[in-house]
């Protein structure tokens, strides 16, 4: 851990992954300590880096996203340009809302959102399929979300973690 995180800046974390919109006042009452040092906290913590932004979680059904899909992607070839291109292109699409360089089968996984299936394949001949240097794709489409957006797991920040 390249930054030392106490007990009651854990908490903070964990609180705020609840509720980004908390106060200072309603923070400090739910970790202990009074607004000052809370307030104190919450700067290190955002300085640091380690609060990377607020953001407020849409429900993807409510905006028209029915459609999730997990596209594992494979390159033809691995030389940096090609490697620069894709990436570059996925960031720059909207409809690809998670993109990880993997190990196994894929090169790359994605997590994609469109309002249909219909609309997952126009995407699919219009972007994925134009993509540079895009060999194959194998897509996984999701039937039902068991655990989405979860809060990042803090545990190993106390003395004793607990696993599942």
């Amino acid at each position: 851990m390249s930054q030392q995180i106490d007990k009651f800046s854990a908490q903070i974390l964990l609180a705020l992954q609840e509720d980004g919109r908390l106060s200072v006042q309603d923070l400090s009452n739910k970790i202990g300590l009074s607004t000052t040092p809370t307030w104190r906290r919450l700067k290190t913590l955002e300085e640091s880096g380690i609060i990377k932004r607020y953001s407020t979680e849409l429900d993807r059904n409510l905006v028209g996203l029915h459609n999730c899909v997990f596209a594992e992607v494979n390159l033809e070839r691995h030389g940096e340009n090609f490697v620069d291109q894709f990436e570059d292109a996925v960031r720059k699409c909207e409809y690809i809302i998670d993109c990880f360089s993997t190990t196994g089968q894929a090169d790359y996984l994605l997590k994609v959102l469109t309002p249909d299936m219909g609309s997952y394949d126009v995407f699919l001949h219009n972007v994925i399929f134009k993509l540079p240097g895009v060999k194959e794709i194998r897509s996984a489409v999701v039937l039902r979300e068991v655990k989405s957006n979860a809060p990042l797991p803090l545990l190993h920040l106390e003395d004793t973690a607990e696993q599942c």
